[in-house]
């Protein structure tokens, strides 16, 4: 992909002003020069175009705010004035696995006094006498190269001062952050109420559940109440339908006996009459 598309899809429909980091590796270069960007990049922050085939840096636009610069893995052998003219504002250039064979073809970065970190991993200048000794010499300014200090102290992962400077929040005297801390803990106290609000809704569910529970038991004990004064009354029922049939049977015990008794009047009158 060419550099001009490259930066087309890079920009999203934004505005070149609006840009802060931005990235152009691998990308191809016909004559071996930066082409399409232009000084409308006026924000870029961080600029990256590893493996480029880059040559030159001649048409290397104004980046009054560039901060890193990734050139790694290019074909650049000189040319580092236009860094310390258009560049002012460099903190990290990473030159590693270009054709920088001399110490002094580093000598225009003297005029970079914000350059803390530098990098010329795979650069034939590393193999000479001396190398580290004479770039820190050279460069006073600088703090790292290739990732360790002139005691052989390793870079840590980020740039604390870097890092501060891209902060929202106030720093404090002993370095804390005034204003961060207040939105930690308000963001603490609201995980706590929600985390307290949750636990108010599961108990309030099951206080709700255990009143659904004694509703049922107490429906289901008025059920069986009634169910037992339905049985009472169907016994009661059963009872009165006894006491009738008796009544109804001893009825026909009273008529026989009063037929005996019409009987022997009978007799008796015959026995009269017989006299």
């Amino acid at each position: 992909m060419d550099i001009q598309r490259r930066l087309t899809l890079e920009l999203r429909n934004r505005k070149p002003g609006e840009v802060k980091d931005l990235v152009l590796d691998n990308c191809l270069l016909d004559d071996g020069k930066i082409g399409g960007l232009t000084s409308e990049f006026e924000n870029l922050e961080y600029l990256s175009m590893v493996s480029i085939n880059l040559v030159s840096l001649a048409n290397l636009p104004k980046l009054p705010r560039l901060r890193k610069l990734e050139l790694s893995d290019n074909h650049l052998s000189g040319g580092l004035e236009v860094l310390a003219e258009r560049t002012p504002s460099l903190t990290q250039l990473n030159l590693s696995g270009n054709k920088i064979k001399d110490i002094h073809t580093l000598e225009p970065l003297k005029k970079l006094p914000n350059l803390k970190s530098l990098d010329l991993f795979k650069c034939d200048v590393t193999m000479l006498m001396s190398y580290r000794e004479s770039v820190f010499a050279l460069l006073p300014q600088l703090t790292y190269l290739d990732g360790y200090d002139a005691d052989d102290k390793e870079a840590p992962d980020s740039d604390p001062e870097a890092d501060r400077e891209g902060l929202d929040g106030v720093w404090g005297e002993n370095g804390e952050v005034i204003g961060d801390e207040e939105e930690e803990e308000e963001e603490e106290e609201e995980l706590d109420e929600d985390v307290i609000d949750e636990d108010e809704d599961e108990d309030d569910e099951d206080v709700d559940g255990e009143e659904d529970e004694e509703e049922e038991e107490e429906e289901e004990d008025d059920d069986d109440e009634d169910g037992v004064e339905d049985e009472e009354d169907e016994e009661d029922e059963d009872d009165d339908g006894e006491e009738e049939e008796e009544e109804e049977g001893e009825e026909p015990q009273h008529g026989e006996k009063r037929k005996r008794a019409a009987d022997d009047e009978g007799e008796d009158s015959e026995e009269d009459e017989e006299d």
